[in-house]
């Protein structure tokens, strides 16, 4: 496993980090998520992202992964970076949702509680409170870290202005920002547009979820639309519409010069993202070992040429 430093922290983390956010709830085989966790763990993954709200049911992946780390895991825990999140809603009322004080500490101590955990080593504020004034909503991440219920504080779905307010707040507070969550990937290239830039300024770590764009940037629409597939599933965020005929075409023509490159798609695509040293790390979904093993392949090859790098982008229709 490659690890990189965190922005400017002391922090290492995995170059492939594993979520939670699908495959671990409690409709979910939880045998098949004890074996992911496994091996996860022993090909040197230790970094595991969770959330307050990640399942279905909210809290059931939170739920399970406490389970299973009480069972298998709790003497490896210092070897461990746990992290959870609170920011979309989870319980009805007006204190189970975005970003007030009350609302963030009280969600931190139902997942503290939920995974058996006396502390986390990342809490996040998982999206923006257009009601919460932002200074409020930083207080409680800081507070998280002096009490000791997290070591670090982190953002998430943060756009550049309000990363660089967030930034500036936790540092006069003391608890600097430790790393951003955006969603990233060749399908979505938002960080791009100044993100990643202000990170680097600021010293904060990148680690981009969706890298595989929910299992588009995989064989695994190619032929169709699978029964088992995210985007057959009533819940989640990948909708039928959303596979065109012409996206297909653009995930062929990537799949065929993952091929030239002796990867898999799912590899080059994660390969593509930590090219850039601002990414400290991915953040992949697994629904099975197998799956999880070939996108650890992604880091025998992480090199690109100037020419691979142009196909890519001419391939997406970019300039």
């Amino acid at each position: 496993m490659q690890f990189n430093r965190c922005g400017k922290s002391g922090l290492m983390l995995p170059a492939i980090s594993l979520g939670l956010w699908h495959n671990f709830g409690h409709i979910d085989k939880q045998e098949t998520c004890r074996s992911i966790l496994h091996a996860a763990f022993d090909a040197g993954i230790t970094h595991f992202d969770l959330a307050n709200n990640y399942g279905p049911p909210p809290g059931s992946a939170e739920e399970n992964f406490g389970r299973i780390l009480r069972r298998d895991f709790i003497s490896y825990r210092d070897e461990m970076v746990i992290s959870t999140k609170a920011g979309y809603y989870i319980w009805a009322g007006p204190y189970g949702d975005f970003g007030s004080r009350k609302y963030l500490l009280a969600s931190l101590d139902q997942s503290l509680k939920r995974m058996g955990l006396d502390y986390v080593d990342i809490f996040y504020h998982h999206r923006p409170d257009p009601d919460t004034p932002l200074e409020e909503t930083m207080m409680a991440l800081d507070q998280a870290v002096r009490v000791g219920k997290a070591l670090y504080a982190g953002i998430s779905n943060y756009a550049v202005s309000q990363t660089r307010d967030a930034a500036r707040i936790l540092k006069e507070l003391g608890t600097p920002c430790l790393i951003h969550q955006p969603k990233y990937s060749m399908l979505v290239r938002q960080p791009e547009e100044g993100l990643l830039d202000t990170l680097e300024d600021e010293g904060i770590g990148c680690i981009a979820f969706s890298p595989l764009a929910q299992g588009l940037l995989t064989d695994k629409y190619l032929q169709g639309i699978p029964e088992d597939s995210r985007a057959a599933k009533s819940h989640g965020f990948l909708q039928k519409q959303s596979i065109t005929p012409a996206l297909m075409e653009k995930i062929g023509s990537l799949k065929n010069l993952a091929g030239e490159r002796k990867q898999s798609l799912a590899q080059m695509a994660l390969a593509w993202l930590l090219k850039d040293p601002r990414v400290t790390s991915v953040l992949i979904g697994a629904s099975s070992v197998k799956q999880l093993t070939d996108n650890l392949g992604a880091l025998q090859n992480i090199e690109f040429d100037m020419e691979e790098l142009n196909k890519i982008d001419q391939i997406l229709n970019r300039s």
